[in-house]
Formats: structure tokens, C-alpha cells, sequence
């Protein structure tokens, strides 16, 4: 199980902006550059997170995208959901039908209820992690120098 190149662009690019801050809008190109994403891959996804309230755009000299939200409000789960969809890893997990497994049993299934309790590990693991999170931990993994 893998996220998708697109989820990981999604990802990398609102931590990328998240770095700069909400204050000046980031030019696609510059994004594409610093984070080296292709750059039509990028205005697709970069148009469906402004679609989504993620983030907003200004247009002219000196336009680009800008955070719409603090990065302490925006999950990772968030942003995966949005570009790959809930993270649903058998059919035994999304019956919807109580006492009825996906896949056709009866009764729920014991894959089913093992991979429904890995399903809510990751959902709560992504949806407890922010953008500024990530940030955080790449401040504290950056070595300090002291003269």
C-alpha cells in the first residue's frame, strides 16, 4: 500500500508553502522548482486544493497560491483523502451492512475486522498529524550551529 505520486506531491507542496508562511503567495514555478514537482502535474493538483478551501490564489505580479488555513488546522489525512480518497484497504471493511461482510459472508469476517482496525490506525494517525507538524520535525532533525 502506497500513497499515490499525486498525494505525495499534494503533500510536499502545501509542507513547502507551509514553510513559507501565509503572509506572500508562492508562484507555481518556484514551487515546482524548489520541491521538484513537474509543473502541469503540479497546477492540477495545486487547482484542486484551491477548489477544496486549502488554498487560495492572487492573481498578477506577484500572485501565486497562498495558504487559506493556519498549518496547525490542516491534517495530513486531510490532504490524502482529498487527492486519494479515504484509505480503504478491502471491501470487508466498507460493508456498511451491520452483521454483513463485504465479501459476502454472513457474519463480519475476521480480515475484515483486522484490516477495519488498521483502516482507523492510519485514519487517526493522518488525521492527528498536521502540516505544521511536519514542519516541526524537520526543524528538529535541521543540526544547530552555535558560534
Amino acid at each position: 500500500m502506497r500513497l499515490s505520486k499525486k498525494a505525495e506531491y499534494a503533500l510536499r507542496a502545501m509542507v513547502a508553502m507551509g514553510r513559507r508562511g501565509q503572509a506572500r503567495p508562492v508562484a507555481i514555478q518556484d514551487l515546482s522548482d524548489s520541491e521538484r514537482i513537474p509543473v502541469k502535474f503540479l497546477e492540477h493538483i495545486l487547482l484542486e486544493l484551491k477548489k477544496s478551501g486549502f488554498l487560495k490564489s492572487k492573481r498578477g505580479v506577484g500572485g501565486g497560491y497562498l495558504l487559506n488555513r493556519p498549518i496547525e488546522q490542516i491534517s495530513l489525512g486531510e490532504i490524502v483523502e482529498l487527492i486519494d480518497g479515504p484509505f480503504d484497504p478491502m471491501a470487508c471493511t466498507t460493508a456498511g451492512m451491520p452483521g454483513r461482510c463485504g465479501c459476502g459472508q454472513a457474519k463480519p469476517c475476521g480480515l475484515g475486522a483486522t484490516f477495519g482496525e488498521l483502516q482507523e490506525l492510519v485514519r487517526g494517525f493522518l488525521g492527528g498529524r498536521t502540516v505544521a507538524d511536519v514542519i516541526k520535525r524537520e526543524e528538529a532533525a535541521q543540526p544547530s550551529f552555535e558560534i
